[in-house]
């Protein structure tokens, strides 16, 4: 087990090593996990609260190691001497009815594969995240997932010891109608 106290042959109390691959965060940027454990399947809802987005299909991709959502009229700016990221989502899938303009801290900008093998650069940004009755801070990259099913990937670094995917399942946490949608994003 790592990270736990335990003892070597002859007794002696020693602290294991840390998990290979743990990225070593500030403790103001440890991401918060769910405290229960839930079962969520192959795709959720989720709302993510930060980007004042009520309502967005997530696909679970435990497979993907970072979580991603589609940006576009992305913008890079200065304020209080810190960058940000400023940009546009379509939050409903097949649909660009509804673009919501998010803003957060650009934490980072790296390079991700895609599952196709091409290499983008990306922003990353810390958000809160709501699926079911749990909130958690996840990471996420901003990319161009337009051409893709889902506007929101949720992946393996975002999942956790308390979270199981049932991969037979989706939306197991509740569908939303039309009309509940249509109420989040003022729709008639």
């Amino acid at each position: 087990m790592y990270g736990a106290d335990t003892k070597d042959k002859e007794g002696k109390h020693i602290m294991s090593k840390r998990a290979p691959n743990i990225s070593m965060r500030k403790k103001t940027d440890v991401v918060q996990p769910p405290v229960e454990k839930m079962v969520i399947g192959w795709s959720e809802w989720c709302a993510l609260p930060d980007l004042k987005i009520p309502a967005i299909k997530a696909k679970i991709d435990t497979g993907a190691k970072t979580s991603a959502i589609h940006a576009f009229d992305i913008e890079q700016k200065r304020k209080n001497n810190k960058d940000w990221v400023f940009f546009s989502v379509y939050p409903l899938q097949r649909s660009k009815a509804i673009a919501v303009r998010c803003a957060a801290e650009a934490v980072d900008k790296r390079y991700v594969m895609s599952s196709s093998g091409h290499k983008e650069y990306r922003f990353v940004i810390f958000t809160s995240v709501v699926l079911g009755e749990q909130q958690w801070e996840i990471e996420m990259t901003l990319s161009n997932r337009d051409p893709l099913s889902f506007r929101m990937l949720l992946g393996r670094e975002a999942l956790n010891a308390n979270l199981y995917v049932d991969p037979i399942q989706s939306l197991k946490h509740g569908k939303l109608s039309k009309a509940r949608l249509n109420s989040f994003y003022n729709l008639k």
